[in-house]
């Protein structure tokens, strides 16, 4: 199983990072080992190696089938379901690698920093490209996001990526999250929805 994570796929969390709006021509594609798939409500733990852990709430899709240099307008058909989850990003070792030019692996790519929510078929929820999700932490609304603002929407991730890697059933991709990240703490209690519906629910420690 391959876990892809995209980067600066929101407009206004690239303004954030940086004071400026990127003009991306390509997604900004990254990896993560299975070692880093949380599920099952399974607990977070922070890694003492870390004072600045964020949450990125993202909406994940799931490969149902196999397939290489997907066209975008077949990409639809390599998709069954769609959950919420969180791309953990230790923020200052993040900011230590991209200010050396050094890959990002470290700091999004460690064990447990890919939590999964539940899956719910993509045919009882509105069109992959029209969902609300957000976060709760603590029972307070910390993150929001809508689909429709992706700088690249699923069916051009899909295609995009299929150009280097073949997708094979079970891959996950994180699609990128939205302005608004929160930093998490021991004793947070985390839940994601989608559509004002529960797939995430897991607790810091």
């Amino acid at each position: 199983m391959k876990i892809f994570g995209i980067g600066l796929n929101y407009f206004q969390h690239n303004k954030k990072l940086d004071s400026a709006l990127y003009e991306l021509k390509a997604p900004v594609v990254f990896t993560k080992p299975d070692s880093a798939l949380l599920k099952n409500r399974k607990p977070f733990f922070i890694p003492d190696w870390s004072q600045d852990m964020a949450a990125e709430t993202e909406i994940i899709v799931r490969i149902c089938k196999q397939g290489k240099s997907i066209p975008e307008r077949f990409a639809n058909r390599y998709y069954d379901a769609i959950t919420v989850g969180i791309d953990f990003t230790a923020r200052d070792l993040l900011g230590e690698l991209r200010k050396a030019g050094y890959p990002w692996d470290l700091s999004k790519g460690f064990d447990g920093s890919a939590v999964l929510g539940e899956w719910v078929p993509k045919e009882e929820l509105p069109h992959v490209s029209q969902l609300n999700f957000s976060l709760d932490i603590n029972g307070e609304t910390r993150q929001q996001g809508f689909t429709g603002d992706l700088v690249f929407g699923v069916d051009k991730l899909i295609s995009y990526i299929s150009q280097f890697f073949t997708f094979k059933t079970g891959d996950l991709i994180y699609t990128g999250t939205p302005a608004g990240v929160p930093k998490v703490e021991i004793n947070d209690h985390l839940t994601g929805y989608v559509e004002g519906r529960k797939v995430l629910e897991f607790n810091c420690k």
